[in-house]
Parts: C-alpha cells; structure tokens; sequence
C-alpha cells in the first residue's frame, strides 16, 4: 500500500470531488457489489450512502452485517429508514464481484471475509495495512464518525442526499460523537450543519428515545447490584447476555454516574468474552487499555473514549480456570490493572 492509499490526517489531502472520482472509477456497471459492516447506526448510515453513491452504477448492491441487531434505537433506525441490512451468514462473500467495507476493517471481527476489498473506509486507528492492499483504503481516524467522511463522498460525487439518507447519517454522527461530546473534527461538524437541515427531525427523535425495551430493565438491574467501583473506574461482569450491544448499554449508562470516569462492562455473548470500555478522562486511552490488557489472547481495540475487547472461552480457559461470574469478573478487572492503564485522575 502506498502513502496515497492511506489518509490519517486531520484534513484531506485530496479534494472531495477527487476522491469521490477515485472512488466511483473503482466500479463497473455489471459490478454485483456486497457492503459489509459491524451494524450501528454509523456503519448503516455509511453503508446507504454507499448504496446511493453507487445507485444506477452498478448491477446491484447488498448490504451485509456480522453482529446481530438487538439495540432498540437500531432497530428502530433500520424500521424508519427502510435499512435493509441481511446477516453476513446468509451470503456467500466470494460470489460477489466487489466487496466494500466501511466503518471497520477486516482485523475488527472474526467473522469478517478474507478476502480482499475493493474500498475500505473508516474513521478507526490503522490496522492491517494489508488488508486494502490493491484498492481503495480511506482510513482518518481523527474523524468523529465515518458518516462525516461518507457526507464528504456525497457531495464530492455532486449528490445531495435524500431526507432518509440525511436522517440516518445525522443520527450516525451523533451516536459516534456522543453529540459532539467525544473526539471529533471541524469536518464533522460541518458534515453535520449540511444534512441536519435536511433529515426528519421527527424521526431522529423517535429514534433516540427508542433506547431501552421492557426486558433491558431486569440486566439494568442486575448491574446496579453487582458493580464496584475502583478509583473512578467502575466495573461490572453480567454474566450470560444475548448480545453485546446490552453491555454498550450498561457501559453508556454508568458515564452518566458523576464519580465514574471510566466504565468497565463485560458479559458472555455465545462463546466469546465481550469487555466494552468507557472512558472520559484525557490521560486515559480506552483503546490502549483494551489492547495492553487482551489483545494478546484476541482482538481488542478501539478509540481513546470507548473500546471493546473479545476473547474465545476456549483462549480465556488457558487463563482463569474458574469461569464463574464472580472469578471472571476479578479477572477482568485485575488484567487491566495491570495493563498500567486503568488508574487515572480526574479530569
């Protein structure tokens, strides 16, 4: 991969209209494209606007995800906005003759292809500089969210987006900017002044209040009882969950706690040990954590403010022979003590 390939700074080293002619170049009109992403509301908003970017360019294209969808607001999000996104499972990646991902990279999941893509774009730290080898990698990790890269695709290729595709990538915006309360780039506030006054300010609502069902309240519950606090770090294992967007829950909830500077949530989700990890502190880096603290034993990573870790329980049984709640818990906890990178100061 060349230096060209790779775009981490903070400003665009080409122009909007460039890139989106390097992009579209990439793709013929009998091209049976497949978009592959970890579903959440800036990789489904990323996802359309690849769709509507290739629209009438290519034979068709099909958007894929790895995870389950079990979030209410995601759910939602996909329900108002007609997202239609299939399970990974369902297709075969190889019968396709281009692959575009956006918002991860192939070193993210397990479960991702591999095979090569024709386009990567992302707003994560550089992973496997390989991955993209031969096509197009859009790689900016002092974005906010990849929604702001997308909007710059969009208006690059001179396409104003519709009241749909606005509204979900306002809403992917907001979601990976916490409002603009995390990380983020003048671009991505200017991404967001453009479609803001374009999206459904009706349906952005009813998305954002869609956040917990009936059943979320007996897990809430169960971590009100079980967490401990360490020197502003709050921890808290839940056991079996079904998925592990009920531990993002859990972990976004104790930031809003005023003595809690960084939440440590994890759970069982089939046969992985899942850790997400909050973070508000300016000294701390969440995605360092994760990774000094589990990468060794399976993928771990993410940005300063929010991280997440996953390991087999076949890997994790070489480590802590008691796999009860209690044992896993402490085991969590005292691996990230030892990273160096949990303890912290107030900001």
């Amino acid at each position: 991969m060349t230096k060209k390939s790779y775009n981490g700074a903070a400003r665009l080293r080409r122009p909007p209209a460039e890139l989106a002619r390097k992009l579209l170049s990439r793709f013929q009109a009998e091209d049976r494209v497949l978009v592959i992403i970890a579903a959440d509301p800036d990789a489904l908003a990323s996802a359309m606007a690849v769709r509507r970017l290739l629209w009438r360019r290519v034979a068709s294209v099909t958007i894929a995800r790895v995870n389950e969808v079990t979030r209410p607001d995601n759910l939602t999000m996909m329900s108002l906005l007609g997202i239609k996104a299939v399970p990974l499972a369902e297709v075969d990646p190889a019968a396709f003759s281009k692959r575009v991902m956006v918002d991860s990279q192939p070193h993210h999941y397990q479960e991702f292809p591999g095979l090569p893509m024709e386009v990567i774009i992302d707003h994560h730290p550089l992973g496997d500089k390989s991955a993209g080898q031969g096509g197009l990698v859009d790689i900016r990790p002092r974005y906010g969210a990849t929604s702001s890269i997308m909007t710059e695709y969009l208006k690059g290729a001179k396409i104003t987006p519709s009241v749909r595709l606005a509204t979900a990538l306002v809403y992917g915006i907001k979601t990976d900017t916490d409002s603009f309360g995390r990380a983020s780039l003048l671009e991505d506030v200017q991404a967001f002044q453009y479609l803001f006054p374009k999206a459904n300010q009706s349906t952005l609502r009813k998305i954002e209040f869609s956040e917990l069902r009936l059943k979320d309240l007996a897990l809430l519950h169960l971590a009100l009882d079980r967490f401990a606090v360490r020197k502003s770090t709050l921890y808290v294992h839940l056991g079996k969950v079904a998925s592990p967007d009920n531990l993002v829950q859990i972990a976004d909830f104790f930031m809003r706690v005023e003595s809690v500077f960084i939440s440590v949530v994890s759970g069982i989700c089939g046969n992985k040990l899942v850790v997400i990890l909050r973070n508000a502190t300016y000294r701390t880096n969440a995605g360092k954590m994760a990774e000094e603290a589990f990468a060794e034993l399976g993928t771990a990573g993410g940005h300063p403010s929010m991280a997440r870790a996953e390991i087999s329980l076949e890997a994790l049984a070489n480590q802590c022979k008691d796999l009860s709640d209690d044992a896993l818990g402490l085991w969590v906890q005292r691996r990230l003590q030892r990273s160096g990178k949990a303890k912290t100061k107030k900001p």
